[in-house]
């Protein structure tokens, strides 16, 4: 068997499991990119809306794909209670308070699920889990070959949202000049919950195309959000093409890694690149100041 039959599976691997990281990172390069708030809730609540879909598929029989069209809109409403009733009143609009807080609110969500769900690793069997697709004469899964394509989709839907509507001005202007913003009129804490309430939707849209395809448990978070935070500074923060081009990339060393070092050392290669980064490119690769 020829080295280049053994490595492009593993590479197209590496892009379809990056691509699920990206869904997950474009929610917080909004949050964390866009409006400097640093989410450390951001994996209890793809956690929360995994279990959203896992209820959904067993109590209701309405499969991931279809939970599509309620997830990211509940997930929206979550995200904007909490910051305008939660995260915004309890930080009193001081970013240093905001770090507790979503702190805060990550172990009591977690802890939450933990009493409610116990630590049972749960998963959806659907018919398209274990198909395949061939590409390439490699086969690929296809609930990731899908999310590939959904993460595709949201990155553009996100970038449209901000360089095409009112809304997304509003938001640009905000984490530009918050006070100046609020002098011309704009609706600052407004802006705010919206932003964190599309951010924490993209959450919604990453659980249904990960239940396929993964399972959920009360700690499913945490492995995510450290790579999502990998990711945004590795695409640059508030760049949502950056996030999805970051979320490759760390797919593709995980993959790499996990093939010449085994898997328990696969995620050596992310870390390094974290810190390459922070070193040489602290913007990022598509990074911008604003």
């Amino acid at each position: 068997m020829s080295e280049f039959s053994i490595l492009l599976p593993s590479l197209l691997n590496g892009i379809t499991t990056g691509a699920l990281y990206a869904l997950v990172a474009l929610g917080l390069t909004l949050i964390y990119g866009v409006l400097h708030i640093i989410n450390f809730a951001h994996g209890s609540l793809l956690m929360v809306a995994l279990y959203g879909v896992y209820f959904l598929a067993v109590g209701f029989g309405v499969g991931p794909y279809q939970a599509l069209i309620v997830m990211p809109a509940a997930m929206f409403a979550i995200g904007y209670l909490l910051q305008r009733y939660v995260i915004g009143k309890a930080s009193h609009e001081r970013d240093e308070n905001i770090l507790l807080v979503t702190l805060g609110l990550s172990i009591v969500i977690e802890n939450l699920a933990l009493y409610w769900f116990r630590s049972d690793t749960r998963i959806v069997d659907t018919p398209w889990s274990f198909e395949t697709v061939e590409f390439l004469g490699a086969f690929l899964p296809l609930p990731k070959v899908i999310a590939f394509f959904g993460a595709l989709l949201t990155a553009a839907a996100l970038w449209g949202l901000m360089t095409r509507t009112d809304l997304g001005k509003a938001i640009r202007a905000v984490a530009k000049e918050r006070k100046g913003a609020r002098l011309v009129g704009i609706d600052v804490d407004h802006v705010f919950a919206m932003s964190f309430g599309i951010g924490i939707a993209c959450l919604g849209i990453a659980a249904c195309l990960l239940m396929p395809s993964y399972y959920v448990t009360p700690q499913v978070g945490h492995g995510f959000v450290l790579i999502a935070f990998t990711i945004v500074v590795l695409g640059g923060m508030g760049s949502f093409v950056g996030a999805l081009i970051g979320g490759l990339i760390i797919g593709v060393v995980e993959s790499l890694g996990g093939l010449f070092l085994g898997e328990s050392l696969g995620q050596i290669g992310i870390f390094a690149i974290f810190i390459l980064i922070l070193l040489f490119r602290p913007t990022g690769l598509l990074g911008h100041k604003v």
